[in-house]
């Protein structure tokens, strides 16, 4: 019997994805720690020496400490994590909400023997993370780095315009895990597809790309960020607790615009995005007396992959006061 060419296809990248699945897992360590936290691990990586720490909480379905951490590792030590679910992290069946990933990450720095105090980086989805383990843990934070941050007061009174981008994505991430299961992600990647989407990706070097790149071609990865999407209303009813910070240094870093003008966004409504964005931008100005605000203006929303000097800057001013 003969397969039609599509069914081929599948057939072939399926079977492709899962013996390159096996693998690396068997031939490829992590370059980090795991951790238990009592029934599943999650992955540290660190570098650099000194104090304070900077911790680095990623973006949805984002693990691009891996991009960041050599340039930060030369100012002080550095430590990334994968939430759980992510790169080489296990799985967790708890609620993807900022409060159980503060905990989480709290008695992840506590068992990896990482002392405080820390400075805390916190990009896009990461902001609500770092904002609320910095009320909750507060004698252990030094300062805080948002990039291109979230806040709640706008997040949860959103138009329906942008409601149903939202539904849009969380959709999207759905049908991905279907095509990370059939090897499709993986193909994909292999093709330079996501090159093709954010050409900046090509200006960090090829090995830490892949590794990236790899976190994505599993279902995990994809289950997690509809996971994480699915409760961000809960995560920002949780952080509004986290609004007062005092004196404490905390540097927030504007892009020029939420997604740059291409084709792959000219559907996308640009204007109403950057309006919630320039209200999410006034609302941060208001977390703490020693606030400072940099203006990334050759960057969209993803701040650490078109100029990610400005979060090594944004350090840099933390560890001078």
């Amino acid at each position: 019997m003969n397969l039609a060419p599509q069914y081929l296809f599948l057939l072939l990248t399926t079977v492709y994805h899962i013996f390159a699945s096996v693998k690396e897992k068997k031939q490829i360590p992590p370059p980090g720690r795991l951790i238990d936290l009592g029934g599943y691990r999650l992955h540290l990586y660190s570098q650099g020496e000194g104090n304070p720490t900077v911790v680095l909480d990623h973006s949805l379905g984002g693990i691009e400490g891996y991009f960041l951490i050599e340039s930060l590792a030369k100012l002080t030590k550095v430590c990334i994590y994968d939430r759980a679910g992510y790169g080489w992290s296990d799985k967790s069946s708890r609620k993807r909400n900022s409060k159980v990933i503060v905990y989480e990450l709290d008695e992840l720095l506590t068992k990896a023997n990482i002392k405080p105090p820390y400075i805390l980086v916190g990009d896009s989805f990461g902001s609500y993370n770092v904002r609320l383990y910095a009320h909750v843990f507060p004698e252990k934070v030094k300062g805080i780095v948002l990039t291109d941050a979230l806040h709640e007061n706008a997040m949860l009174t959103m138009s329906l315009q942008i409601i149903a981008l939202k539904t849009f994505f969380f959709s999207g991430f759905l049908i991905s895990i279907l095509g990370s299961l059939l090897g499709i992600i993986r193909f994909l990647g292999i093709c330079g597809v996501f090159e093709l989407i954010k050409p900046e990706l090509k200006k960090f070097p090829k090995p830490i790309r892949d590794q990236v790149k790899k976190s994505f071609y599993g279902y995990r990865h994809w289950l997690t960020m509809a996971q994480e999407i699915w409760h961000i209303d809960d995560s920002a009813e949780q952080v509004k607790v986290a609004n007062d910070f005092a004196d404490l240094p905390i540097v927030s870093i504007k892009s020029k615009t939420f997604f740059k003008p291409s084709i792959f966004t000219y559907f996308l409504p640009l204007k109403a995005i950057d309006k919630l964005r320039n209200k999410i931008h006034q609302d941060l100005s208001q977390l703490s007396t020693n606030y400072t605000e940099l203006q990334a203006k050759s960057s969209g929303h993803f701040v650490w992959l078109d100029q990610p000097e400005i979060i090594t800057q944004a350090v840099k001013i933390i560890l001078s006061k």
